[in-house]
């Protein structure tokens, strides 16, 4: 993709470009921005946004905390070039580029989920390491849901019937929605997102794609892409993509596994020893994952929605043990090459922030190598049988980061402190509603 002004003006200007989305991923990691004339952006038009808008709630509200300023100052989006690509689901020619968000002064601004995420990695590259990453989504395909008071249901496939469950790994029913697949398929890879496999999942309906392994921000920046696609693509087939964690009462729920590994100056494995086996470090690694994280949990799973998934015996874990290729375990080291060698954390649903849930990660990774804490005996058998040691509930979890000290050394203190005032009030907000089971049970009898 050319960078320079007038290269970017001949390219717009050949392929009739108009527009250029301006967006960046808020803390739900929802698309937000401006749209701007596509002159404009290759002439390098200086943007600016308010500061609030990355903390903005899904509900649309913001908070009144301390610590977001009472003046609602303007931040400048400065766009990362190796982002600008074409949309595919425009019906016009249009690009789109994610952006940093920057304070007028020029540092990061400390409430982008992607400034949190870029902070970390800088404090990987101070001790000559660079950590590797490769997500997995899990997202369902439903029926258009108009009202929300309504259940979501499976769509009806070519055969012209929905589909019933069992399914799991069916290629069959990987094309019953072909005309979506097609234009999905296309759609990202203009986009440049790299898909490794894909394949149906045990709910009704549920997919999975793994995303190839690499550089942190990049994948989070694919991660946030690969949402953005599936859902608008899915619109212009009549149907919705729902990242929720617990879409479907009864079904499986959605997570986002994060495998990762770190390399160092070299690009050598830190996470084995010259003879192919584990290295102090790897054991180090895994001990931060298990100290750090249950205090980020509200990262991982960041709605109320999100604690329906962690139920025993659905491959969604409840505590954080970690194994060698168990499913049943937080942390699973899958069996593989010393130069591959990775933990995959099974915490984070698919409705976690990417950028937040991978600064997470690596963040309590880094912290266990530089404490060099060691880690629990590795599990044999089924995590299920061990005591619950995560956060059950949304309260339980804010509560937790509420109360840590290490959340706003992992994080950054002022994000933690409006993340923590974001998330109050969403829930203050679901307080509001009045749920089916409520209705169900409690008016007849309560």
């Amino acid at each position: 993709m050319p960078t320079s002004s007038a290269s970017l003006l001949k390219r717009f200007h050949e392929e009739c470009v108009r527009d250029v989305e301006c967006l960046f991923p808020d803390v739900s990691a929802y698309p937000r921005g401006k749209l701007m004339p596509a002159a404009s952006f290759a002439r390098g038009q200086e943007l600016r946004i308010a500061q609030a808008i990355s903390m903005q709630c899904v509900t649309g509200d913001y908070s009144y905390d301390p610590i977001f300023p009472d003046e609602d100052p303007d931040v400048r989006l400065i766009p990362d070039l190796a982002t600008l690509k074409p949309v595919p689901w425009s019906s016009v020619p249009r690009y789109l580029a994610i952006h940093d968000c920057l304070e007028l002064s020029g540092e990061l601004c400390a409430f982008a989920p992607r400034s949190v995420l870029k902070q970390v990695l800088a404090r990987y590259e101070a001790v000559g390491l660079k950590p590797v990453v490769a997500p997995e989504i899990e997202f369902y395909i439903t029926a258009a849901n108009v009202d929300p008071t309504q259940p979501l249901v499976p769509p009806t496939g070519r055969g012209g019937r929905a589909e019933v469950g069992q399914s799991a790994f069916s290629l069959n029913m990987l094309n019953e929605l072909a005309p979506f697949w097609d234009e999905f398929h296309a759609a990202i890879d203009t986009l440049g997102i790299g898909g490794d496999t894909w394949i149906h999942e045990v709910g009704v309906t549920q997919y999975e794609i793994n995303l190839t392994h690499g550089d942190p921000l990049t994948m989070a920046d694919q991660a946030f892409l690969f949402k953005y696609a599936a859902k608008e693509v899915a619109l212009k087939h009549g149907l919705n993509a729902v990242f929720m964690a617990k879409p479907m009462a009864g079904q499986a729920g959605s997570s986002m596994h994060l495998h990762q590994s770190v390399l160092d100056v070299q690009g050598h494995n830190i996470f084995s020893l010259p003879d192919g086996s584990a290295s102090p470090e790897f054991g180090h690694f895994i001990a931060g994952l298990q100290r750090y994280s249950p205090d980020l949990m509200l990262v991982y799973a960041p709605f109320v929605n999100s604690y329906r998934r962690y139920v025993t015996g659905s491959q969604a874990p409840v505590n954080f043990h970690w194994g060698h290729d168990n499913r049943t375990t937080a942390l699973r080291v899958p069996i593989s090459s010393a130069a591959n060698r990775r933990v995959e954390n099974r915490v984070a649903g698919a409705d976690a922030n990417p950028y937040l849930a991978i600064a997470a990660n690596l963040a309590a990774g880094l912290a266990g190598l530089q404490d060099k804490q060691a880690p629990t005996q590795a599990l044999v058998g089924n995590a299920y049988d061990q005591p619950k040691s995560l956060p059950r509930s949304f309260v339980s979890a804010h509560e937790q980061m509420a109360a840590s000290t290490h959340a706003p050394e992992l994080l950054g203190a002022a994000f933690v402190q409006a993340y923590l005032a974001v998330k109050a009030l969403e829930y203050d907000s679901y307080l509001n509603e009045i749920s089916a089971w409520e209705r169900r049970f409690l008016v007849p009898q309560a």
